[in-house]
């Protein structure tokens, strides 16, 4: 199986360190870290004030940071074309900067415009997250800035707001009408669990265990290669008829539209806006489904909610694509609990609830469906729940997983 190879936090981060010094010509300051994530379930739910169940991943961008006091931003990835990006704080607006550095820059500049005062800084990325997979490797780059950020200059935010820092970043700054799910899971998340996150108030978040190991189950990731853009208008139309069947209703959010208030609400909109009305009530009732089998200790009931789940975002959203239905059909065939596309849709990834023992099964099947298809071969990992932002060097006193 072709799977993602991973470093340890503290060889990754001497890494990113000794990359640093050779670019920047001195120490940083400290290592960062900020991980990706999967959901499993409550997918387009945040931007409707509603419901999430996602979890960090191992693969993390890491972040080597030093203070500036010139005003001057530069930025440099590992994963980018060698360039130094270099950049004035004080002239930092939305539109200036494109690319991936906009990401970066739109927490600067969010942090700005909230008050904070915030300086320049050297800063040089190094990810392991796989880009275009629905993975959120923006908000892994957007949240390692800013838990960078609030230790260089002494801020000492909770973790929610860090969250929306940088959904404010790629929101105003890159553009990108997101909600928060995936700042929060990368920001908030602890090891071991899932987060349990009300996008309308997530600052209330809790964490739910996620002991897929000592119940005999692993999470496969199954990244179809299909990159997704959601900067290129689908998803803010989506988010837009979203709002519009709220206000057609008299609500001041989906998430306020009960399974009981369903029906009736289906017959009195616009033909166009039913479908995703639909997803994101039935979506919400989804997650609440899957807490409270987690809490039971009974993880492979996960499995035909993840496979519900599916289905209403192929054909009520209407965000999958043949890759990732291919995917899905291709993992249940092979004896998967569930599956079901993770992300924001359009491409990405899907992720399979499968026994200990049959990831290469699952794996094998799925690979020989895409090649049967003409696709190209997906990439395979296995997920863990793991801990959210953190500083890794030097280390801080005691252990910190997670930002409250």
């Amino acid at each position: 199986m072709n799977r993602t190879d991973q470093w340890d936090d503290e060889s990754r981060a001497r890494n990113v360190a000794d990359a640093f010094r050779r670019l920047f010509d001195g120490a940083p300051d400290g290592v960062w870290a900020a991980p990706g994530r999967v959901n499993l379930i409550g997918e387009h739910t945040d931007y409707n004030d509603g419901f999430a169940l996602p979890m960090a991943l191992p693969q993390s961008t890491l972040l080597a940071a030093r203070r500036r006091t010139d005003g001057r931003l530069r930025l440099h990835s590992a994963q980018g074309d060698g360039r130094i990006t270099d950049l004035d704080v004080a002239a930092l607006t939305p539109g200036a900067v494109t690319g991936w550095a906009a990401y970066p820059a739109g927490v600067v500049w969010a942090l700005a415009e909230a008050g904070h005062p915030v300086s320049g800084a050297d800063l040089h990325f190094d990810s392991t997250v796989p880009t275009g997979a629905g993975l959120s490797s923006s908000a892994a780059l957007e949240c390692a800035v800013a838990v960078a950020y609030d230790e260089l200059h002494g801020l000492r935010l909770p973790g929610a707001d860090l969250a929306r820092i940088a959904q404010r970043a790629e929101n105003a700054f890159v553009g990108v009408p997101c909600g928060i799910m995936d700042q929060m899971a990368s920001v908030c998340s602890t090891a071991g669990s899932a987060l349990h996150l009300d996008a309308r108030s997530p600052e209330r978040h809790g964490h739910v265990p996620l002991d897929l190991r000592g119940q005999g189950l692993r999470l496969l990731v199954i990244d179809t290669r299909v990159a997704h853009d959601l900067g290129d208008g689908a998803y803010a139309a989506l988010r837009k008829g979203c709002e519009r069947a709220a206000a057609l209703l008299g609500l001041p959010a989906l998430r306020d539209l009960s399974a009981g208030e369903l029906p009736g609400a289906l017959d009195a909109l616009p033909r166009e806006l039913a479908p995703l009305v639909r997803h994101v009530v039935t979506e919400n009732a989804r997650v609440g489904e899957a807490v409270s089998r987690l809490r039971e200790g009974d993880a492979a009931a996960l499995g035909p909610i993840l496979t519900a789940g599916h289905a209403s975002l192929r054909d009520d959203y209407r965000v999958s694509c043949p890759e990732t239905d291919l995917a899905v059909a291709a993992a249940l065939d092979a004896g998967a609990l569930g599956a079901r596309m993770t992300g924001g849709g359009f491409g990405g990834s899907v992720i399979a609830l499968v026994r200990s023992g049959q990831e290469d099964v699952v794996g094998e099947h799925v690979t020989a469906a895409f090649a049967a298809a003409g696709h190209r071969p997906p990439h395979l990992l296995t997920a863990t729940p793991s801990a959210g932002a953190r500083r890794l060097v030097p280390p801080p006193e005691g252990t910190r997983t997670a930002l409250p």
